[in-house]
This record gives C-alpha cells, sequence and structure tokens, in this order.
C-alpha cells in the first residue's frame, strides 16, 4: 500500500449463509482509494456493490463473513480490528450514507438531537455547543428553516430530506472516508446536484475521500475520479473516469451506457442491440379531452406551537394563526385522450399532490376536475372508492416494493382490483384475466405464484403495472414508476409503457424529476414550482429550448455520461 493509498481492498471475498448452502455475494473484489479521491462502485442490483462496503465498515448481517480478502484503513488491518475498534471508527474517521433514509434515522428522536448524539459520541461537541453545531449541519445541507427543523422527528420530513439528514450526520465529524451508498436517491435533479456538489467541496476542502456507489452513471461521470464496474459480485472493468465512460472495454459496461438517458436517446436506442422491436405500436387516442384541471388549488394549515410553548421550552414552528400554506396554487392543465402529460420539478413543488388529488385520494381546497366530462373532483375523497369512477383512473407508485402486500402473491396483488371491481366471476376467470395481463406486460406465468421478496424489481414493477391496468383505466398516474429501478431495467419498464399506451389508448399523467426519461415518455410536460405552473408545452420545446430560467435549471443541473 503506498504512502497515499487510504482504502486498500484485496481480493475480498464475501459469503452468506442460506437456507440453501453458502453463496459468495463477493468474489476476490480489488479496491484501492487514495486520499482525497473519489472513487465510483456502478453496477446493478445485485452485483455486491454495497455487501463490499459493509464488509468495510464490518456491518454485515449474522449470515454474512469475509471468507477470504484483507481491508487495510490507513494501515489499520480492519479484518483484525476488534469491535470496540471499529465502533470508535465508525463515524469518526469511515463514515457512510445509507440508501433507505428513514431506515437509517430513530423515528422517535428529533433530527437535530440525532445529529448531536454522533457529535458527542465523537467528542466533537459538548453540551454548549452541540445545538449550534447540529444546526449549522443542518445548514450546510441545505435545509430550509434549520432552527425549526432541528425539532422535527423523521415521519415529519419527506424522504428527500430525510436523505439530507443522514447526509448530515455522515459528515458532522469530518471523516477521513465516505462511503455513499446512493445518495441521492428520492432527490430532485438540484437538490441532488446541491447535494453532490456539497460533498465534492467537502471532500477537497478537507482532504476527504469518497467511494460512490451508485447505478447513476451520470453522477459517476460527473463527480468520480475512478470508476470500478461490478457484476454478480465481481469486478469487471476499472479505470478512470474518463476512460470509462469514453472506450468501455467489457460488453457490460457497454450495456450500461446504451440504457442510460441522455440528450439524444430514444426510448427504443435504450435497450441492448438486437432486442428492440422493430416499430412501436400505432397510438390507438384519438385526441379528444380526457382529464380536464381548472384552477386546483390545495391549502394546508400551518403546523405550528404557541407562543407561550416556544418561549418554554425554544425552537418549533410559527404560531398556529398564520395564514394557510398553499401546496398547489390555482394551477389548470388538460391531458387529451392516449395522451402521456410529464409534472416535473422540485420536490415541494406540488406535483405529488396535485396526482394525489387527480388521483381522487386527496380533496381540494378548490377548483374542478372533470374526468371525460364527468366532475370527479366533487366526489369525496372518501367515497370516490366506492364510485364508478374509480375503475377509470389508476396508480403506478414510485417504490414497487412498498406498494406491495408482502403477503399477496403477483397472482392475488394482480387480481386485486379484479376482486373489488370487476364483473369477473369465479376463480378461473380471475386467473386467466391475471395471466392475459401478465402476458401483456411481459411477467413469466411461472412467477405469479411468487411472493414480493422473491421478485426482483424489474419483476415488482410489472406486477404493480399489470394491476394499475387490470381494469382497464383511461389514465394512469405514473409517479415516478422507474426510481428505484437500474437503468437497464428501467430501459425495458419505460419502453413497456409506451407500448401499452399505444396498444389500449390509456393516457398517463407521468410524475417525475428525471428529465431525460420525461423527454422519452411523454408528448408534453408541465413545470411546476412552488404550487405555479411556470412553464408547459411540447416535450421537444421545453425541454431542448426552455423559456423560462427556472427550466433551464432544472436542466442543467441534470448530470449525464459523455455522449
Amino acid at each position: 500500500m503506498s504512502m497515499s493509498t487510504l482504502l486498500d481492498v484485496k481480493a475480498l471475498t464475501v459469503e452468506f449463509a442460506t437456507r440453501r448452502g453458502t453463496v459468495q455475494a463477493v468474489k476476490r473484489v480489488d479496491l484501492e482509494v487514495a486520499k482525497g479521491e473519489t472513487v465510483g462502485v456502478v453496477g446493478e442490483s445485485g452485483s455486491g456493490k454495497s455487501v463490499t462496503s459493509y464488509a468495510v465498515m464490518r456491518i454485515l448481517d449474522r449470515a454474512g463473513r469475509i471468507a477470504d480478502g484483507s481491508v487495510a484503513f490507513s494501515g489499520l488491518d480492519l479484518r483484525a480490528a476488534t469491535e470496540r475498534q471499529m465502533t470508535d471508527l465508525r463515524g469518526r474517521e469511515i463514515s457512510m450514507i445509507f440508501q433507505n433514509p428513514r431506515m437509517a434515522l430513530n423515528p422517535i428522536r428529533k433530527v437535530g438531537r440525532q445529529i448531536e448524539d454522533v457529535l458527542r459520541r465523537h467528542a466533537q461537541a459538548g453540551s454548549m455547543d452541540a445545538r449550534a453545531k447540529a444546526i449549522e449541519m443542518l445548514t450546510q445541507v441545505r435545509i430550509a428553516r434549520p432552527e425549526e427543523r432541528y425539532h422535527a422527528y423523521p415521519f415529519e420530513l419527506s424522504g428527500g430530506m430525510c436523505q439530507r439528514i443522514v447526509i448530515a450526520l455522515a459528515l458532522a465529524c469530518r471523516p477521513q472516508l465516505l462511503i455513499a451508498d446512493e445518495p441521492t436517491t428520492g432527490l430532485d435533479v438540484t437538490t441532488q446536484k446541491a447535494v453532490m456538489d456539497l460533498v465534492s467541496e467537502l471532500t477537497k476542502a478537507r482532504g476527504m475521500s469518497t467511494i460512490l456507489i451508485t447505478h447513476d452513471l451520470g453522477l459517476a461521470a460527473a463527480y468520480c475520479d475512478k470508476v470500478v464496474v461490478m457484476k454478480k459480485g465481481e469486478v469487471v472493468e476499472t479505470a478512470g473516469a474518463r476512460e470509462v465512460f469514453a472506450a468501455p472495454k467489457d460488453d457490460y459496461t457497454k450495456r450500461l451506457m446504451r440504457a442510460t438517458p441522455r440528450p439524444g436517446s430514444t426510448l427504443r436506442g435504450l435497450l441492448p442491440e438486437g432486442t428492440a422491436p422493430a416499430e412501436r405500436p400505432a397510438a390507438a387516442g384519438s385526441g379528444e379531452t380526457l382529464l380536464k384541471v381548472e384552477g386546483l388549488l390545495k391549502e394546508y394549515p400551518r403546523q405550528g406551537v404557541s407562543k407561550t410553548w416556544r418561549q418554554m421550552f425554544g425552537g418549533g414552528a410559527a404560531a398556529t394563526d398564520e395564514a394557510p400554506f398553499r401546496a398547489v396554487d390555482g394551477i389548470s392543465f388538460e391531458i387529451a385522450r392516449g395522451e402521456s402529460l410529464g409534472l416535473v420539478g422540485e420536490s415541494g413543488c406540488g406535483k405529488s399532490t396535485t396526482s394525489m388529488m387527480v388521483m381522487r385520494l386527496l380533496d381540494p381546497t378548490a377548483g374542478k376536475i372533470t374526468l371525460g366530462g364527468d366532475d370527479i373532483g366533487a366526489i369525496p375523497a372518501r367515497s370516490f372508492a366506492a364510485s364508478k369512477h374509480r375503475r377509470r383512473i389508476q396508480m403506478v407508485f414510485q417504490d414497487p416494493t412498498d406498494s406491495l402486500n408482502p403477503r399477496f402473491t403477483a397472482a392475488r396483488a394482480i387480481a386485486d382490483p379484479l376482486l373489488r371491481m370487476s364483473a369477473l366471476k369465479g376463480r378461473h376467470a380471475i386467473r386467466t384475466r391475471c395471466e392475459e395481463l401478465a402476458t401483456l406486460v411481459g411477467l413469466p406465468l411461472d412467477l405469479l405464484d411468487r411472493f414480493p421478496h422473491q421478485l426482483s424489481g424489474g419483476q415488482k414493477a410489472r406486477v404493480g403495472i399489470a394491476r394499475a391496468i387490470a381494469l382497464d383505466p383511461e389514465l394512469v398516474i405514473l409517479d415516478e414508476p422507474t426510481a428505484a429501478l437500474d437503468v437497464s431495467v428501467q430501459a425495458v419498464v419505460l419502453n413497456l409503457l409506451d407500448d401499452l399506451k399505444a396498444k389500449l389508448g390509456m393516457s398517463y399523467l407521468f410524475v417525475s424529476h428525471d428529465l431525460h426519461v420525461v423527454r422519452l415518455l411523454c408528448d408534453r410536460v408541465i413545470v411546476m414550482r412552488q404550487g405555479r405552473i411556470v412553464e408547459e408545452g411540447t416535450s421537444e420545446k421545453v425541454l431542448e429550448a426552455p423559456e423560462a430560467d427556472y427550466t433551464r435549471e432544472l436542466i442543467s443541473a441534470i448530470p449525464h455520461p459523455p455522449v
């Protein structure tokens, strides 16, 4: 190990004991990180990226063990280190940003106190300055109103905010090595850029080293000095970032590059060569207006505490007599039959609230929602599930795992809306329809009797889509349906959605912060900011020649590999 090397992993092999025998999750992996260097570890789910980092941190679960190889950090043999030594190193010298922020936070402790805990545990703050330092960390990771958010619990914050809290925890003690495991999952493009710029700046200013684990090749290209590509537990390619993306050598790396959306790419072009259908199915839409939204408004009362409470305990939110917060501020738009409309913007812009109101899971404060001439906005959300209109509008949720009942097989999940709202009777008829839907979305029939934990992310996404189209809806709301998927799986799912829309004549409301994906799938785009529409038009016009400064800011924030 050279003097400049901070982390040196040699021939690392990690095994897991399972009911079916021992499984090698990582096979003879070599990884070297120099002081001040940022190394990207890229690959699809199951490639061994996260397991490698867990082995370095010595936080493998009980079934896992390091079977072979060496892990040296700043000259210290981590395999031989005691648990007490590792406890002292974790957080102070080696820190980690975990992929699931809500699971990484204590749900019953205020986030500011959790940052204080880390600072005090490693003697970085005392009782007099811990609160000030915690608020400073919240400010550094771009948390709005940090003094107020200091008192918030994780369940009171959005997923993006929780992610930033986890980043603040990881950076609080100024570690030498930061392991970032999918650190921008769930963040919009501008926040993603702000967070990654922050991590990059801190790395350089403090002489830190970073391991960036990601399936986003754009992030790796923009922020990494060196890239390690993993597949099925093995390293298949290692080189400088520019070299890997300019001239990838391994076929697997080439396939990942092809599947990554970027300017100039097409839906069919994302698929591996020789697998894309020759032609896109002809569109079945008529062009008449299906959904009409007029003056849609959603207000929430300001959550707060009394002045007396704030004087007694400090902090807290504003008083409860403040004007209500407008999450959606009088927007209007239309969707034609057979059309895809993209709804984009940063977290908190109101796009999810809009989709929830259109889906009739949330009542608007004011405004009108018309579906095929019927005023569905007048039907209370609590009553809409029992109305005849429920089957006309369905939703594909963001997380394909959390949106499925873990106790339902794939067939039972797909059959759920059929059992509730269809005229089909009898087990045979329901099963036949489930098999038709599985075939339509490309889900092998032998997977229908498996449970969600036995399916891959792409397979679970197909189950969610099959369930959403089971009742032949006129409008499907897609809430970030590919955000949690690998790029190659995302390419397949996007092509599937495009084909289904053309075959079945459905309309889509596609909610996303990935503008490249929106450009590929949507006919028109609406850009929202602070509850209002700032720009709308065709995808080509808005995303290639934007008029609003905010839209240009969103587009410029998107990282992507070199063309």
